[in-house]
């Protein structure tokens, strides 16, 4: 980097720690963290040895001057944070969901845009390797022209992870917020961006989950499932967002004539019997990457009627940040875009509020439900 970019981190959890350590192995420098609780905000900032800590983000804008800020709080605490922080001439680096939103979301890329500050969505599992050797291959011919595109997956998640924001739509709770996203990217980045149509339905099957007290990392969440689930005490909180989805989309494609169609089908809370999957079906062929958002191996079924495993090529592999994690490692490349672009340099197109507005709009339009027909009364 030509010069050391000052960042300041919005959130103390999973992604507040994950985000300080990305930015810090791309070679900016984390001057603060702001997060809710002045005790454990302190805390964080001594492990990670942060100079700044704070519980008011006005003030940290103030005192810190950054020049990018990372947003890593759940949806529902983000569009005031990301207005101040545009109001204040950064840049901004967002986790997803942007906003809980359409209509906020969009909001937010407009002042982006007026205030002519650089964003980045993190909606970044575009960036799996297999993914990015599939985009390869699709743009190469190497399945002809890409007529259909399969994404399977089932979660199996605990239905008694304790009560929080992931429950709450009106905190950017729900499966479509938080696998949806990176799906959408996914399959967009290999087969083109441009979305034509959309149709969904959504389903809630969780109901209820237990409320339990001193859940801060996200990740271990499921440490404080309650062991006596049948405690008369114990207090639940109601869902309010779907965990489960199937979407139908179709996308244009600058490598097809016709556009693509893509099915999206996910149970959060569903047993998997067969590999969650990414297929990219085309005219002369098809590419199958195994795992929910890509993660490899990935096979070619070619002219000879046969799979065949394909190795990642070198220079991807080189490419690729090392971490400890997928998210992680996703979060590393698409903040060296966001900085390399911030200094000034060539980068190839990355997910922007852009991106980020529009996927919230079409998860207003998927949650409403609104595409079945009636036909009961057919005979």
């Amino acid at each position: 980097m030509s010069k050391k970019i000052r960042v300041l981190v919005q959130g103390t959890g999973f992604a507040g720690q994950g985000h300080t350590e990305a930015f810090r192995d791309m070679g900016a420098e984390v001057v603060g963290i702001v997060g809710r609780t002045e005790t454990v905000v302190q805390q964080v900032a001594k492990e990670l040895a942060i100079p700044y800590a704070g519980t008011d983000w006005q003030q940290a804008l103030i005192e810190c001057k950054p020049d990018v800020v990372s947003i890593a709080t759940p949806g529902g605490a983000h569009e005031e944070a990301i207005i101040q922080a545009i109001e204040f001439g950064c840049h901004v680096f967002s986790d997803k969901p942007l906003t809980t939103t359409g209509e906020s979301a969009k909001k937010l890329y407009d002042l982006a845009l007026a205030k002519k500050v650089k964003t980045a969505f993190a909606s970044s599992f575009r960036y799996m390797p297999d993914v990015l050797h599939a985009k390869r291959m699709v743009a190469a011919g190497v399945i002809g022209e890409p007529l259909e595109v399969e994404c399977i997956s089932h979660f199996n998640l605990e239905r008694d992870i304790p009560f929080g924001w992931s429950h709450r739509k009106e905190d950017g709770g729900g499966r479509l917020n938080n696998n949806f996203t990176h799906k959408l990217s996914i399959v967009t980045s290999i087969v083109g961006e441009k979305i034509l149509s959309v149709m969904g339905e959504v389903r809630d099957d969780l109901v209820k989950a237990p409320i339990v007290d001193g859940v801060h990392n996200f990740k271990k969440r499921r440490d404080f499932i309650p062991d006596n689930l049948n405690d008369p005490s114990l207090k639940w909180g109601e869902s309010n967002v779907e965990w489960s989805y199937t979407v139908l989309a179709q996308l244009e494609s600058p490598l097809a004539e016709k556009p693509v169609s893509v099915l999206f089908k996910h149970g959060g809370l569903h047993p998997r019997f067969h590999e969650d999957h990414i297929v990219i079906y085309g005219s002369k062929g098809a590419i199958y990457i195994k795992g929910h958002y890509g993660s490899g191996p990935l096979y070619l079924y070619d002219q000879n009627n046969d799979w065949t495993r394909m190795p990642l090529p070198n220079d991807i592999i080189k490419n690729t940040p090392i971490a400890e994690g997928d998210t992680e490692r996703n979060w590393r490349y698409l903040i060296r875009e966001l900085l390399s672009d911030i200094n000034g340099e060539k980068v190839a197109p990355y997910q922007t509020f852009k991106e980020g507005a529009q996927y919230q709009q079409l998860i207003d339009l998927i949650r409403e439900n609104n595409n079945w027909v009636d036909v009961s009364h057919l005979q």
